[in-house]
């Protein structure tokens, strides 16, 4: 199945919609449904956006893991209580709700980022800081990286 991958730099318009680049549009459009879920992520300050079937594996995942651990509590607070359903309009775009980009303090400059299962929205200032590379132990990534083959 193909994967989301690129960046893209893209601008809210003033009801919080959002163009989905032509790329990631193609992916949905030939292997998903149009149902969209978008959710706070668990740790970083941005939003994911998961087709919908990416979405039911994740929920999958969470079914199966004990409910009463406090990570998956956090988790199931932080990211599944958060979730909306979404759908792209004729124009390509996703009504992105208030709430979620509030919580993940989105302005109107908005960094479009494939992560190969599900793309991710950040505030590109915020983005920007994330993917510094001086701001990273680059000795340690590398060799974490190596341990997984990467």
């Amino acid at each position: 199945m193909p994967a989301f991958s690129g960046k893209y730099y893209y601008t809210l318009d003033p009801k919080g919609r959002l163009i989905i680049p032509a790329p990631f549009r193609e992916i949905i459009s030939s292997n998903y449904n149009p149902k969209l879920y978008i959710a706070n992520a668990a740790f970083d300050n941005c939003l994911h956006i998961y087709p919908q079937d990416e979405w039911q594996k994740l929920e999958d995942k969470v079914r199966q893991l004990p409910s009463m651990d406090e990570a998956v509590k956090y988790f199931k607070r932080k990211v599944i209580a958060s979730a909306q359903e979404v759908e792209l309009d004729k124009q390509g775009r996703v009504l992105v709700p208030a709430s979620l980009r509030e919580d993940a303090g989105l302005n109107s400059d908005i960094a479009i980022v494939g992560q190969i299962d599900r793309i991710d929205l950040w505030d590109r200032k915020e983005w920007d800081l994330v993917t510094d590379a001086s701001k990273v132990d680059r000795k340690a990534v590398e060799a974490k990286l190596t341990e997984f083959g990467l």
